[in-house]
């Protein structure tokens, strides 16, 4: 092939690039690539296999056009390179080191040059992969990345910088200026100001990931929606799969198990061969997988995602589960390591401390984490965080035995949680505002929201927490009265040791005051008139 039947391929590769038409891209790149079309055929062929989802293609072709750049001495060209491999070795293989080694070397190949793109594109990188642990250091790097957009002209690099500084900026809290930020670059982006496919993808990919975070679900679900459409118009299969998992997860929350369990599987199929999405797409699944109460599968699955944030919470929730408290906590508390300086991301973990806590009868721990995740839900002003909120502090209240406080938190969670449109948590409020219910006496009431939300966990599919909800309706009843929690169990032993509420206190580390509580909780429980009495109405029913 001369050298002008070459040109002629290159050109007809960056045509077809320019019209997402992936496949034919590769065909023309691998032609010229072929006739020893050198640097530049090699890029394409690296950019056409990334499209088409095709890891190791990428990596190979655009490691080999690195090397081709540098042999040129064309520094620019093989930062720009280093640049794209440093996302890949990072979203394919999960190796952050090797990925940190091609910014390094993007880093130095682009010093002392004037103001490039290739720069901008380095900080956003560093930017997008210092999320959600660092984001000072995040927004630093996108300040930089859109000053330089707005030097060059270039709206592509500009309005992504926006968007990852709007998402920095609601991992700190600041949640009216990051959606701001966010809700500028969507708009370029779906409006045709934007071109390049993957700074239309990221921009959008943004906003998704903001509105998760602040639970603002149906927001997500329209703009998972939208960026689908528009993957599917650009040919980018992995995109369009990223775009299902999340609105999978909107689905799940919603209730929608039937299109939740569509949406993730195939979108698990597809991005199986990447480890960062895949590890993400695999996680939701086995989220789904849980809450559908198969936790032999949903624990096999966040196998697969073993350091994911969201199968870490998992982990934690099936710990929750399974009575394993200790578990629960750890991993809520190893979520909270990961996150750095992040604010907003702390909310899943605080809400299953909260819980973990309060089943232990730690009422201070899981009132620390209760207050915590209020003050989260006040700057951001979701019902679903809202909602998520007053469990956590229902939770904390009924383990300090304060259960008409706790009745009104959970019946204020329930109100919240069913406005939202999340089913599957406020069918677990209303278990917990029956626990209380009964805790109190009111054993009618309890009975009637124990049906309810047997009711709603039976319509979605949940089988575990169905099971769960008939469990403890029918344990009450034989009974003839309210379970102990764990805390007034520990507390009524040693009353049964025949210790003081002074020495129960020492021992427990808690107030008097608190153990007053719970031996009069205790008693009102077991229909006990003192100590003695309740020890032997326990001893009936369990021995202690």
């Amino acid at each position: 092939m001369v050298a002008a039947d070459v040109r002629s391929e290159l050109e007809a590769g960056q045509t077809a690039l320019s019209e997402c038409r992936w496949a034919d891209a590769r065909a023309a790149f691998e032609r010229a690539v072929d006739a020893g079309g050198g640097e530049e055929a090699l890029e394409g062929l690296g950019q056409a296999a990334f499209f088409l989802d095709d890891p190791d293609a990428a990596l190979d072709a655009h490691e080999r056009a690195y090397v081709a750049y540098r042999g040129a001495d064309r520094r620019v060209d093989a930062a720009r390179v280093a640049i794209a491999l440093a996302w890949e070795y990072r979203a394919y293989r999960g190796e952050p080191a090797v990925s940190d080694g091609w910014l390094g070397r993007a880093r130095r190949l682009l010093e002392g040059v004037g103001p490039t793109r290739e720069s901008g594109w380095l900080a956003l990188r560093v930017a997008a992969f210092a999320l959600p642990g660092n984001p000072a250091l995040a927004r630093e790097r996108s300040a930089a990345a859109e000053s330089l957009g707005q030097e060059l002209g270039d709206i592509d690099l500009e309005m992504t910088a926006s968007a990852l500084d709007g998402l920095a900026l609601v991992s700190q809290g600041e949640l009216a200026a990051g959606m701001a930020r966010l809700d500028e670059a969507t708009t370029a982006a779906t409006a045709g100001e934007m071109s390049d496919p993957v700074a239309i993808g990221f921009s959008c990919c943004y906003l998704i990931f903001a509105c998760e975070r602040v639970r603002d679900f149906d927001r997500a679900g329209q703009w998972c929606q939208r960026l689908a459409r528009m993957a599917a118009e650009q040919n980018v299969r992995a995109l369009r799969a990223v775009c299902r998992a999340h609105y999978g997860t909107v689905l799940m929350l919603r209730g929608e198990w039937v299109g939740a369990e569509v949406e993730l599987t195939e979108a698990a199929a597809v991005l199986a061969r990447t480890q960062r999405e895949g590890a993400d797409a695999f996680a939701r699944l086995g989220e789904l997988r849980r809450r559908q109460g198969r936790s032999e599968e949903a624990a096999g699955l966040i196998g697969q995602a073993e350091h994911h944030p969201l199968a870490i919470l998992c982990r934690g929730a099936l710990a929750l589960e399974r009575g394993d408290l200790s578990a629960a906590a750890d991993a809520a508390a190893r979520f909270m390591r990961s996150l750095g300086g992040a604010i907003i991301e702390r909310a899943p973990a605080l809400e299953l401390l909260a819980e973990a806590h309060g089943e232990a009868g730690r009422a201070e721990e899981a009132m620390r984490a209760a207050r915590e995740l209020r003050g989260i839900a006040g700057r951001v002003g979701t019902d679903p965080l809202l909602g998520a909120a007053r469990y956590a502090e229902g939770c904390a209240l009924a383990a300090a035995g304060g259960y008409d406080d706790a009745r009104e938190a959970f019946e204020d969670a329930v109100g919240l949680l069913a406005r939202a449109g999340l089913p599957f948590e406020a069918g677990r409020a209303r278990v917990a505002l029956a626990r209380s219910l009964r805790a109190l006496g009111r054993h009618e009431a309890a009975l009637s929201e124990f049906d309810r939300a047997h009711v709603t966990f039976s319509g979605l599919g949940a089988a575990a927490e169905a099971r769960r909800a008939r469990q403890l309706r029918v344990r009450g009843r034989r009974r003839g009265g309210a379970e102990l929690s764990v805390r007034e169990r520990e507390v009524l032993a040693l009353v049964a040791q025949g210790k003081t509420n002074a020495e129960i206190a020492t021992s427990l580390v808690l107030s008097e005051h608190t153990v007053h509580r719970h031996v009069a909780n205790i008693l009102a429980k077991l229909g006990a008139s003192s100590r003695a009495a309740a020890v032997a109405a326990a001893n009936e029913q369990n021995p202690l």
